[in-house]
């Protein structure tokens, strides 16, 4: 089997827990969720999952891609993750002691201060999924990933069965005169109930890590402690610079929008809802990525490594591609999975696909860095795209008729620049021939199949009924399959055959 059918078939099992916990939330929550609150609830939802983001940065300090980068080496698997899940331990317990003792300011800095209790409850819950990163870590680089696929599902199911418990199954109960003291139809407490599911979901699953947390003892090493640190260091601006350029919309949305709070918190809502669509594409990225990672740290002493990176490059490029094209076209029926009052903000879809399609090409291009042990280059990288991420937000999102498509516009910069970053850099210190003119073909051929199946839809009548719809768009589709079909057989029948050891 080639290397290529091999990572295909990691991300195939990767993107299963990725895919289904991402599709049951489309297919659940998102439409619930979009149902049950307001538009300004569902925009606090959104910024609370951001601040969640960022404390899962600081928390885990990227130790796990320190685990990657060391227990694939000469370090080994016992030792590597003994010394990283005791440090996570600790520092874990620290964090969680120092939030907890600044939570009034915190609240009152955030706007939360009539909420603090949500500082509480996401810190739990933050604390709670960095104890299981570096063993969740560990199942990835030993290449168990169907374990890894059944734990992250479950997580998820467990956390959509206590969502629709609290928000469905007591209001159920309290009509009946049952447990009625536990449900008051607030805002705050329906908010609430969404971290409780959480918090309850992420201990179910650190329970059933927990077994390996006892293999840690007598294998800490304060030596390669520091080596990871100093490895992981500069990542963490990577980390943290992710969660801004993905996430920071949502709160500067709310700051910067030129309406009173309520109101911004509404465009927010509309916002985030829209962008849930667009992560469609982004949950493909994350299943590349969860299998990339530790693939391409285990083959890099491979003569030919260069040879299957730019392959896998180009690969990602298609099936991104492909993606982008099965999305868009497919948006009249896929925006029905939120509810009717969040889906003003469908014309930011295309923009944050195409986004999300260029930090896949970044996710390609920067693992020279990450194997050349020159993590600092990401951290240049990670902040010049977090300062056009900010200024592109702050100039565009006040100006008038522009609102939230300034954050979408700004987060297609933000890629475009950082994919485009690494792949020069990667060119002086890891040149990898990544074959750019096909790889650039690839979108270029995407967004001509968009425009061209737009423009036929404005002037073709009829096309506003669902099925003729349906049958329009799947004609666009299957021809841009055909035709990338008949530009690459040869090449994708080339790398399905190619064996790992040539």
């Amino acid at each position: 089997m080639s290397l290529i059918r091999k990572l295909a078939g990691e991300t195939a099992i990767y993107g299963l827990s990725s895919i289904l916990s991402r599709l049951l939330n489309y297919v659940v929550l998102t439409p619930f969720l979009t149902r049950v609150f307001l538009k300004g609830e569902y925009g606090v939802v959104s910024i609370l999952y951001t601040y969640s983001a960022i404390l899962m940065v600081l928390f885990t300090y990227r130790m796990e891609t320190g685990f990657f980068r060391f227990g694939s080496r000469e370090d080994g698997v016992p030792k590597t993750f003994g010394t990283a899940a005791t440090s996570i331990l600790i520092t874990t317990i620290a964090f969680v002691a120092l939030i907890q003792g600044l939570r009034p300011q915190l609240a009152d800095w955030l706007n939360f201060s009539d909420t603090p209790q949500y500082i509480t409850l996401i810190t739990i819950v933050i604390a709670l999924d960095a104890l299981a990163a570096i063993p969740f870590a560990r199942l990835r680089l030993t290449n168990q990933p169907i374990r890894f696929a059944v734990l992250k599902t479950g997580q998820i199911l467990v956390n959509i069965f206590f969502v629709y418990f609290f928000l469905k199954g007591l209001p159920w109960l309290a009509e009946q005169g049952i447990w009625s003291t536990y449900w008051q139809d607030t805002a705050e407490q329906k908010i609430g109930f969404v971290f409780w599911a959480n918090l309850l979901a992420s201990t179910v699953v650190l329970l059933l890590l927990s077994p390996q947390y006892v293999q840690i003892r007598g294998y800490f090493n304060w030596a390669l402690l520091k080596r990871m640190l100093i490895y992981a260091g500069p990542l963490i601006i990577v980390g943290l610079a992710a969660v801004v350029n993905q996430l920071i919309a949502y709160p500067l949305l709310e700051n910067l929008l030129p309406g009173t709070l309520e109101e911004n918190r509404d465009q927010t809502g509309i916002y985030s809802a829209a962008a849930k669509l667009a992560v469609l594409m982004n949950l493909f990225i994350q299943a590349f990525n969860y299998a990339a990672e530790p693939f391409f740290f285990n083959h890099s002493a491979r003569d030919d490594a260069r040879g299957v990176y730019a392959q896998v490059g180009q690969v990602f490029a298609m099936v991104g591609s492909v993606a982008f094209v099965g999305i868009v076209v497919y948006l009249d029926v896929i925006k029905y999975f939120i509810g009717a009052d969040l889906r003003g903000g469908l014309g930011v879809v295309p923009i944050l696909l195409l986004a999300y399609f260029f930090l896949g090409w970044y996710y390609n291009f920067s693992i020279w860095y990450k194997l050349t042990d020159q993590t600092r280059f990401g951290a240049y990288i990670s902040l010049g795209g977090m300062a056009v991420t900010l200024a592109l937000n702050f100039i565009l999102v006040p100006m008038p008729g522009v609102g939230y498509y300034g954050a979408a516009i700004a987060a297609l910069a933000c890629y475009g620049f950082m994919a485009g970053a690494s792949y020069w850099f990667g060119r002086k210190y890891y040149p990898i021939a990544y074959p750019m003119p096909k790889m650039l073909g690839y979108i270029g051929l995407a967004l001509l199949v968009y425009a061209l199946h737009g423009v036929g839809g404005n002037y073709i009548p009829g096309l506003d009924n669902l099925w003729l719809g349906l049958v329009w768009s799947t004609l666009w589709f299957g021809g841009f399959l055909f035709l990338l079909w008949r530009w690459e057989h040869s090449f994708l029948l080339e790398v399905l055959r190619r064996s790992p050891t040539e």
